[in-house]
């Protein structure tokens, strides 16, 4: 993978990276298609990464189909399909991890300790091993988005990390790999999370500018779906991820809800 990007890379060519874990989806795919505008040479890698699950969270049932897969990304028209083991990417030995501190101990990283050291962990290797001029990562994962910028930033890497909106299902569910874990009941009651954010979304150009208050009316909307079990409701500074008291000109409010047991996580930029 290293020798073929050095030689496109030589040739002038402009590469761009999508990294995921598979089981694609049209959220996938349309960062897919992104990609496919902003170069020459695209690369999609799928590696279901062992470093950002906890030993009690679902990395052996996390669902694959390497075969689908590589049918959609052919369709789409992808140049390489990088998919590593595990062993290749974490060689015997392997001792070395990448960590953003801050940021990666808030929000999802209060619940899911170590997850976001897997994740800067690994982008970093893939950054490496493919030498991308680009990489783009969708918004639904915002947390993460903003880690592999700051990373980014930190580490000196020559990539332009760029960000592209969710894709939601036509009644708003965002794509997510883990909505097949829900059962049909669950398939509905996940829609609490669209439900809570569009709520948020009328209060603020209601001209509601507090952040207890528009909390508490997002905590009240999932509350009246059975099933939801509501892990966090946020509202942060969209680049710094910082906890916000009040709206001024612009905050992130990203929430992160279990129905069952997949944990579902999504987020809206509310505009003052």
């Amino acid at each position: 993978m290293q020798i073929w990007s050095e030689d496109e890379r030589r040739q002038g060519k402009r590469i761009v990276l999508v990294p995921t874990m598979g089981f694609l989806h049209e959220g996938h795919l349309s960062l897919v298609r992104e990609g496919r505008k902003r170069g020459d040479r695209l690369i999609v890698s799928i590696f279901v990464n062992p470093k950002q699950f906890a030993p009690d969270e679902d990395y052996a049932a996390y669902p694959r189909n390497l075969e689908r897969d590589r049918g959609l990304l052919k369709k789409e028209g992808v140049d390489v399909l990088f998919h590593p083991s595990a062993d290749e990417v974490y060689a015997e030995g392997h001792e070395t991890h990448v960590e953003v501190e801050r940021m990666g101990s808030i929000l999802c990283g209060a619940f899911r300790p170590g997850h976001f050291r897997g994740v800067s962990t690994v982008v970093a290797k893939l950054f490496n091993i493919v030498r991308p001029h680009v990489a783009i990562f969708g918004l639904k994962d915002y947390q993460q988005l903003q880690i592999i910028r700051r990373m980014a930033v930190d580490l000196n890497f020559d990539v332009e990390v760029v960000g592209y909106p969710i894709v939601r299902e036509r009644d708003g569910l965002a794509m997510s790999s883990r909505n097949a874990y829900l059962g049909k009941r669950e398939r509905q009651a996940a829609l609490c999370l669209y439900r809570a954010l569009k709520k948020a979304e009328s209060l603020v150009l209601e001209g509601q500018r507090s952040g207890e208050r528009i909390i508490s009316a997002v905590r009240a909307e999932l509350e009246t779906e059975s099933l939801a079990r509501v892990e966090y409701v946020h509202l942060c500074h969209p680049v710094t991820l910082e906890e916000v008291k009040n709206i001024h000109d612009e905050a992130l409010l990203a929430l992160a809800v279990w129905i069952g047991k997949a944990r579902l996580i999504d987020n809206t930029l509310l505009r003052a």
